[in-house]
């Protein structure tokens, strides 16, 4: 494999710390939980560390038996979207469960709230309160 030209190696270590700065922008809005950002700058990072080492990705893909060095970014980008989509399917469990709980008390609220309302509705025609026991 030849060596990478300069102006690729300059466009990609650009472009990479241009989504550092993007990921930043989003963690300093609000619009990007930190648990989430760490995946993203942890890509970010990698994505660096080849943009400098421009023999890297060959080095390692030799130390694995990879006859092929981008089949190796590949495999990692698909292995990592598959964790990736696992965590996201976990996250989204709990929150339908809390909805769900959210959704019970609610209506346990409200069916409280308008028995409340009855019971003052009859104490103001002085009509006398009959419990259930």
């Amino acid at each position: 494999m030849e060596s990478l030209p300069i102006v690729i190696q300059i466009l990609s270590l650009s472009g990479a710390l241009g989504f550092m700065y993007f990921i930043a922008r989003l963690i300093i809005k609000g619009k990007l939980r930190e648990e989430y950002s760490f995946i993203w700058i942890a890509c970010t990072i990698i994505l660096i560390v080849f943009s400098i080492w421009r023999k890297g990705l060959e080095q390692i893909s030799l130390a694995l038996g990879v006859f092929y060095p981008p089949s190796l970014i590949f495999l990692a980008a698909i292995f990592a979207i598959i964790i990736f989509l696992v965590h996201l399917s976990v996250v989204n469990s709990k929150m339908q469960q809390s909805v769900k709980e959210l959704t019970h008390e609610i209506a346990f609220l409200k069916k409280e709230l308008a028995q409340l309302r009855e019971h003052d509705k009859l104490e103001s025609l002085g009509t006398p309160l009959v419990t259930e026991s």
